[in-house]
């Protein structure tokens, strides 16, 4: 503290000291002070009265100073608005712009529009209601414009559901065209390669080169006029705006499975026939074609568009349809018996694969399914030349071709192949040996190759195959049409024996032109007999056959005439003596017998001798059933000469040879047994037979006893004894008792 107030002291006394040392200064500034005292109050007088006169000088001023800062603030803002305004306008243009273009209906350029107002304008004018406004219609035009595309798309595929068939009828039209200009140069390369061939050769190419001519004629005129294509029929442009719609909207993906969906629909639609179809070929026509243009379009739209459909996708599409195509004609075609239409229906698939194969699509399995309808062509094709056959055997007269003059016997071996040098020698008029069925049924075996040929055609195939379809098909109108209609003529009732002579005379003919028409498809086809492969025609067999089958129906209806006589002979078989000459039914019979003998010399030598053997075997085993017949209660010694008579003329018969060739007394033996059975009856001489019986001297080695002992049973052969003769009546006795011992024996024996 002591310091502290020392301290206190020392600063006290400097304080006093600097007060006394500026204390003189400061009474010279007071004294300064008061002297300029009033020049300050004057100064101050005027600095008022000067402030006064310019605030008075200053206020117009400050008016238009405020009038000038009023100015610049409302230029200020009217550069703000400006500025403002030239960020709006354009965002108005766009959203104008977007209204137009969907008056228009330019929806992806209004897509395309909404990306750059959201993403470009109206972030720089968000801050205004305006734009809200925008923002939230945009969603709702997004939502319309899909509504729109997607109703658009809907008109579009009903659009091409109606006009799929059109479509389609002209990419197959067009098809067809390109091929026939194909084929036009290769068929007329042909023709003038074909000139020196075969005649029927010929036939076939000028025909086809006719045909050849009339459609490069029609492809003229269908040329000048102009090609449509799918893209002509049908706008497209449904499709390309609704998928480039849906892309922008990022539902490309579920536009595509909704296009893919509905189009699956539309193929079951399609691929769905009509109950009626196999009724004409314009059901198969408008189904082919509805088909064609669905995938006509679909490879369009593969085409023009990126990622709708892939191929994949279309292939998957096509096995599906052509399983159900393939099933459809499978059924459909079953109910076709007209060959023309199946034929047709064959075209129309050739042109239909031929259509879609140009598009890529693989149609082998369509031309497997023709080879199962090629079967069935061959079906109908022969139940047709079945009944062209019938006609033909009815019409026919069974009779030898005439020919009066070189011109008429010229147009028949135009029409069938014969040779007959020793016939060449004769003079007109003369007879050709086959009848009038002949040539027609050669020719008409030709238009058959000709109508499997038609089918052949446009398949694909090797000339080796096709010539190995012709002669398979050929067999079969040989082996079973041809072959079957001559077993029913053979059979029928009112065939006589003069037609199934002529029937074999015609088959023997027609088995050798067997290998004419072997050189007759080979022409057609240009493939070699020689060739490994090459089938054989099977006609031999069949012509065979039908011989074999006509000449046991002339030997069954020989003997049934000869039946029909021996029916109406009326013998006495109590007669006391005979009438001298041989029964008058037996001579009708021999006449008629000598006739038909005479018919056979056109026969073969065989066929004629067995005919004439059946026939005197059977009239002899006939006769002897009439005279050991059960019912017989009693035979004369006349009568038994009188059946001698008749017995003779038929021995007379067989050795007046009614037919060359047999050796010796060959026929005469036919009558052997009756003979033998005959002379041991007028003779009595039962006791030779009892002792010679067995030997091979026996005069009556082919009587048999059976027949002698069961007849006595019946006592029919001995009758013709008294019964107060009785010496005669204990030898018919002991004679019958010796034949039961004899057959007794030969039963043992055996």
């Amino acid at each position: 503290m002591e310091k502290l107030d020392a301290c206190i002291r020392n600063h006290d006394r400097e304080i006093e000291k600097m007060c006394n040392f500026h204390h003189q200064g400061f009474v010279d500034a007071i004294t300064e002070l008061l002297k300029v005292r009033a020049d300050a109050e004057k100064l101050k007088v005027q600095v008022t009265d000067t402030n006064r006169r310019l605030q008075d000088a200053g206020k117009e001023v400050i008016a238009q100073t405020e009038e000038i800062i009023r100015c610049r603030v409302q230029q200020r803002n009217i550069t703000t608005v400006v500025e403002k305004l030239q960020l709006c306008l354009p965002v108005l243009e766009m959203y104008s712009k977007l209204k137009e273009q969907m008056k228009v209906k330019r929806y992806y350029s209004a897509l395309k529009t909404m990306e750059q107002l959201e993403n470009l304008y109206l972030p720089r004018v968000s801050q205004y209601r305006f734009c809200q406004i925008m923002i939230e219609n945009l969603p709702k035009l997004r939502e319309e414009i899909k509504e729109i595309s997607m109703s658009d798309l809907k008109d579009f595929l009903e659009s091409i559901r109606k006009h799929s068939d059109r479509i389609g009828e002209t990419a197959m039209k067009q098809a067809q065209q390109q091929k026939t200009f194909s084929t036009t140069l290769q068929k007329h390369h042909n023709v003038n390669y074909g000139r020196n061939m075969h005649l029927g050769r010929s036939r076939i190419l000028e025909s086809r080169n006719e045909m050849t001519l009339k459609r490069t004629f029609e492809e003229d005129d269908e040329h000048d006029e102009e090609v449509l294509t799918a893209q002509d029929l049908v706008d497209f442009s449904p499709v390309y705006r609704c998928l480039h719609i849906y892309s922008v909207l990022g539902d490309g993906e579920i536009f595509e499975n909704y296009y893919r969906k509905q189009r699956r629909k539309q193929a079951r639609l399609v691929l769905q026939p009509q109950s009626s179809m196999h009724e004409t070929v314009e059901g198969y026509r408008r189904y082919f074609s509805q088909i064609v243009g669905f995938f006509v379009v679909e490879d369009h739209i593969l085409h023009v568009t990126q990622g709708l459909v892939t191929r994949t996708y279309t292939d998957e599409l096509w096995n599906m349809a052509l399983s159900k195509i393939i099933a459809v004609l499978r059924t459909h075609s079953s109910y076709c018996n007209d060959p023309d239409l199946v034929l047709e229906l064959k075209n129309l698939i050739v042109v239909f694969a031929d259509t879609l194969q140009g598009y890529g699509f693989p149609v082998n399995r369509l031309f497997d399914l023709l080879f199962e309808i090629r079967d069935q062509y061959n079906e109908t094709l022969l139940k047709k030349w079945s009944g062209l056959f019938r006609d033909i055997f009815e019409a026919d007269n069974y009779s030898p071709i005439p020919v009066a003059n070189e011109e008429e016997y010229k147009i028949v071996i135009s029409k069938f192949p014969f040779q007959d040098s020793e016939l060449d020698k004769q003079c007109f008029p003369k007879k050709l040996p086959m009848s009038q069925s002949v040539p027609q049924i050669y020719i008409q075996v030709k238009e058959f190759i000709y109508a499997s040929l038609k089918f052949s055609e446009s398949l694909h195939r090797s000339s080796t195959e096709i010539d190995d379809m012709l002669r398979k098909s050929t067999n079969l109108l040989l082996t079973r049409t041809l072959s079957s209609c001559l077993q029913n003529l053979i059979k029928k009732p009112h065939i006589g024996l003069t037609e199934l002579v002529q029937i074999i005379i015609n088959t023997t003919h027609l088995e050798l032109a067997c290998k004419y028409l072997e050189d007759f498809i080979s022409n057609i086809t240009n493939i070699s007999q020689v060739t490994v492969h090459t089938a054989r025609l099977y006609g031999l067999s069949t012509f065979k056959d039908a011989r074999h089958a006509a000449e046991g129906e002339i030997y069954t209806k020989l003997n049934q005439k000869i039946d029909e006589f021996i029916q109406i002979a009326d013998y006495d078989w109590t007669m006391s003596e005979s009438d001298g000459r041989a029964s008058g039914y037996l001579m009708d019979l021999i006449n008629f017998l000598r006739s038909t003998f005479q018919v056979f010399t056109h026969l073969p030598g065989k066929v004629a001798q067995t005919a004439c053997m059946s026939a005197c075997q059977h009239l002899s085993t006939s006769l002897m059933q009439m005279l050991l017949d059960t019912e017989l209660k009693q035979i004369s010694m006349g009568a038994i000469q009188q059946f001698n008579l008749d017995v003779i003329q038929c021995e007379l018969f067989a050795s007046s040879e009614p037919v060359p060739g047999f050796q010796g007394d060959t026929l005469q033996l036919a009558f052997i047994d009756l003979r033998q059975l005959l002379d041991l009856f007028m003779v009595w001489d039962w006791s030779t037979y009892l002792a010679d019986y067995g030997q091979a001297t026996s005069k009556y080695l082919r009587v048999n006893p059976t027949l002698c002992r069961d007849s006595s049973k019946k006592n029919n052969i001995f009758a013709q004894f008294r019964k107060n003769d009785r010496d005669k009546q204990k030898l018919i006795e002991t004679v019958v008792k010796q034949l039961r011992s004899l057959v007794n024996g030969m039963s043992q024996h055996t």
